[in-house]
């Protein structure tokens, strides 16, 4: 049985008694429902001395509101608050549990949701438990991120990326968003609203993120191959950044030539533009070798690169790291130490704790063979169709089919009613007009799951499809 803790006022140049006053707030507060029969008021000992009067004014006030049926004293159980069968209780609100859109029995094929979590992961949970066993922790985490955790990131970028890091280069943050807040943020210290270049179609949330944080995005049409030189020399403004996905593209799946990457190196130079490269699942390849990382490229253009852990670990985890160099990297630098960090300390050494001591190699290398068995599910059932165009399978979580008909936006409303998610296509473009399709993420579900999603798929996509009701 809980104490209660209630706030009293009392009035002391009131004509009203204190005990007098201390009875009617305690009886307001059990007809209010704020204290309820589960509830055991103060020792009359503690609550006098609490409230700076005689112990005698609590015995006279409980007595009072005993008398009316409102107390009942246990002797050492102390006084609880009962229910007079004549005072009604106040109706509570029914409770729900929370729910969303999805059902237990919705099969979610929304694009960058990783396979279950590391939560469950046996060296996951020991990492954490060795993180929380620590003592001695009563200063503030260092502002760029705790030495070992940047120590750790550098470490697997090596491994993963072939990418030479000092620990000095890499700022922790918390996920994607949060980074790309604090890039708007230090260019906005040299101008009033920065110029951002961005890939169309390209990552909505990131477009969301820098214009709330005071961006002005500029848009480059890209198909598969990403952004070319090309289009760079044909721009009318010229940007503060430009933001790509070169080893993925977002959505669209292809990769960044080589001559491009170092094309736009030279263009940025030139122009003092900051390239931020979008690194988002460069561990998740099922078929050619990845490139190496514009940020690996010898330069003088400042290159900022951005990581995350929510495509290979969980989303739930909101961390990510940036890679910084020169006169960029120094500006963010500033930034986050005057903002300080945003990542808990203590998820900061368990993560640590799980890269160096191999945890999360080991689960990319099991959650890549998920992947790819995947992968060919969706190769198996749609691949072999004259009407679609798979694209985006050569690494990541998810697929891109394209159609001429019927529209996409008919299908997933289609399919939702059938209780599977999927997201068109249009939804990833700013400006231009969009291609028709669909983007499925296959990184959440089961096997069944996917395999029961694409038959709903195949069969809506064989229906008429002129039918749009």
């Amino acid at each position: 049985m809980s104490e209660a803790e209630i706030p009293i006022e009392l009035d002391r140049e009131s004509n009203v008694s204190l005990a007098a006053q201390l009875a009617s707030q305690l009886r307001k507060a059990i007809l209010a429902g704020l204290l309820q029969p589960e509830h055991t008021l103060p020792a009359t000992r503690r609550m006098a001395t609490g409230l700076g009067i005689s112990r005698g004014v609590v015995v006279r006030a409980f007595e009072q509101l005993s008398g009316e049926g409102f107390l009942e004293s246990s002797g050492a159980g102390g006084t609880r608050v009962v229910v007079r069968p004549d005072i009604q209780s106040p109706p509570r609100k029914q409770q729900h549990p929370n729910r969303s859109l999805d059902s237990a029995d919705l099969i979610d094929l929304t694009p960058g949701r990783p396979a279950g979590s590391p939560f469950k992961d046996r060296e996951w949970r020991s990492a954490w438990k060795r993180a929380v066993s620590k003592d001695g922790y009563s200063d503030l985490p260092p502002a760029v991120g705790t030495l070992v955790l940047r120590e750790a990131v550098a470490g697997h970028l090596a491994v993963s990326r072939g990418l030479a890091v000092e620990p000095d280069d890499v700022i922790i943050t918390a996920g994607t968003s949060d980074a790309l807040h604090l890039i708007v943020s230090m260019l906005r210290t040299r101008g009033d609203r920065p110029r951002v270049l961005v890939e169309d179609p390209g990552y909505p949330r990131a477009r969301r993120v820098m214009r709330a944080a005071g961006a002005q995005l500029l848009t480059v049409p890209v198909d598969e191959d990403g952004l070319r030189t090309s289009q760079l020399a044909a721009l009318k403004e010229i940007p503060d950044a430009v933001l790509i996905t070169p080893s993925h593209q977002y959505p669209l799946g292809g990769r960044m030539a080589v001559q491009d990457r170092l094309g736009l190196l030279n263009w940025a130079d030139q122009h003092n533009v900051l390239v931020l490269e979008d690194d988002y699942d460069s561990e998740f390849r099922h078929s050619r070798m990845p490139l190496p990382a514009i940020a690996s490229l010898p330069t003088n253009a400042d290159v900022v690169l951005l990581g995350t852990f929510s495509k290979n670990l969980s989303p739930w985890l909101r961390c990510g790291y940036l890679v910084v160099r020169g006169d960029a990297g120094r500006g963010l630098k500033a930034l986050r130490e005057a903002m300080d960090t945003p990542v808990a300390g203590v998820l900061q050494s368990a993560l640590a704790h799980y890269i160096q001591e191999g945890g999360l190699s080991r689960h990319i290398t099991r959650a890549r063979r998920e992947y790819s068995h995947r992968r060919a599910l969706v190769i198996d059932r749609l691949g072999q169709r004259g009407n679609l165009e798979l694209g985006a399978l050569e690494g990541g979580l998810h697929a891109v089919i394209r159609f001429p008909e019927p529209k996409a936006a008919v299908v997933a409303a289609k399919a939702l009613q059938q209780g599977i998610r999927v997201v068109p296509l249009a939804d990833y473009y700013a400006e231009r007009a969009p291609m028709n399709g669909l983007v499925i993420g296959y990184g959440a579900v089961t096997d069944l799951q996917l395999s029961e999603a694409l038959n709903v798929l195949r069969s809506l996509l064989d229906a008429n499809p002129s039918a749009e009701d």
